[in-house]
């Protein structure tokens, strides 16, 4: 039955041309070493990159009025991909549109960095049940690379040197033997920083740090273009995720330091497609992420009021935030069709992100039930068909505009 499903959906969705859906980034098959990759490798001159749009992400509205404030019209951003491939590793290349630099300071809790990060799912096997962007769902873990720009941190490397992380203010050295201190410090400095984490829903995200998960990532500024340009090289198959797949679903997320990203506020993608050069298949995962559901948007946001939707959820940004459920601006531009479609008929399938603390004490988004979470928004299975198909296609048409 799942299979008659999933090929139902699948036949139901348009090509992606006709609604502006992220391009298929088509991993170039090389066999050079990729472990050492660097910005100026000829081989991204080989590769196409692909535009990528990225949204702001607006599910929970954060507890920080200036941030707040100062992410309440972000646009999409539009950034650029690509890949390349060998029989062991896989590497990609973002490069977006940033105006400011901003480093994270281990001195001070109110900087915030820029970053970006990669996202793959551990199962793909059926395209309109993948993870949840972000932090991925029972069931369905997605592994995550996080690479921030940091100023240089001081690590012992393994030397338990504590004298060496005080504050140079704190010493009483001066001169010449200040000036040691803080080259030694120096020389012991880490400003990588770069983690890789599993995470299979949200309150579940945990970091690898096993030597299990072999990657290496890169970040620099581009003064010229006013951007950011960050490199990832991974395993192409480990523990957790096996990506020699004819198509591979991967996400990625930018983060702003200058407006205070972290964490949930930042921009992110849908799940891309991910071609790999020389492999055969994956057409219907290809199609699942590029298509969007045949329906009518119009009639689709009149079946919205009329089911009483807004009661929970806040729609497009004109509307007044709404913290009895996740807000639904901006969720046609990092969710597919068949999460979309999940959500509506199975809304306990992810419950995303987690009761949020603003929201009525009485109206829980979800309760408990032996230990799982059971979500509070109705089952809209009763609709018909193509009453479900409509809703679809009208969220998929919630968006910010690329500037």
């Amino acid at each position: 039955m799942k299979t008659i499903v999933t090929t139902l959906l699948v036949s139901a969705l348009a090509s992606s041309t006709l609604f502006g859906a992220n391009a298929t980034i088509n991993a170039l098959k090389v066999a050079d070493d990729l472990s050492t990759i660097s910005y100026a490798s000829a081989l991204w001159n080989k590769a196409t990159f692909a535009p990528v749009v990225l949204y702001p992400q607006t599910t929970i509205r954060m507890n920080d009025k200036t941030a707040n404030e100062l992410n309440a019209d972000n646009p999409a951003k539009k950034a650029m991909v690509a890949a390349v491939y060998n029989d062991h590793s896989i590497a990609f290349m973002i490069r977006w549109p940033d105006a400011t630099i901003n480093v994270q300071k281990g001195e001070r809790t109110t900087s915030y960095a820029d970053g970006f990060a990669v996202q793959f799912a551990s199962h793909f096997s059926d395209p309109n049940a993948l993870p949840y962007i972000g932090m991925g769902s029972e069931g369905r873990p997605v592994v995550v690379y996080l690479q921030k720009v940091a100023k240089d941190i001081y690590e012992p490397n393994g030397n338990g040197d504590v004298a060496l992380q005080v504050n140079r203010n704190q010493t009483d050295l001066f001169g010449k033997a200040l000036q040691a201190f803080d080259d030694e410090v120096a020389s012991l400095g880490n400003s990588d920083y770069e983690r890789s984490f599993i995470s299979e829903g949200f309150r579940s995200m945990t970091e690898i740090k096993d030597g299990s998960n072999n990657s290496n990532a890169r970040i620099r500024y581009m003064k010229r273009n006013k951007g950011w340009e960050g490199t990832l090289t991974r395993a192409l198959r480990d523990e957790y995720v096996n990506l020699d797949a004819p198509v591979i679903p991967v996400a990625f997320a930018v983060w702003d330091g200058e407006k205070m990203g972290r964490d949930g506020l930042k921009h992110l993608s849908a799940w891309v497609a991910v071609t790999l050069q020389g492999k055969s298949g994956g057409e219907a995962l290809i199609h699942a992420l590029e298509g969007t559901l045949v329906g009518d948007p119009k009639a689709g946001e009149r079946a919205i009021a009329a089911n009483g939707c807004v009661g929970c959820h806040q729609i497009t940004s004109k509307d007044a935030p709404n913290l009895m459920g996740p807000s639904l601006v901006n969720i046609g531009g990092y969710s597919t069709a068949g999460y979309l479609k999940e959500s509506l008929l199975k809304p306990s399938a992810v419950i995303v992100p987690g009761y949020n603390r603003n929201a009525h004490p009485a109206y829980p988004w979800y309760t408990l039930n032996n230990g799982k979470r059971v979500s509070s928004m109705t089952d809209f299975s009763w609709l018909d068909e193509k009453t479900q198909n409509d809703i679809v296609a009208y969220l998929q048409t919630l968006k910010a505009e690329v500037k």
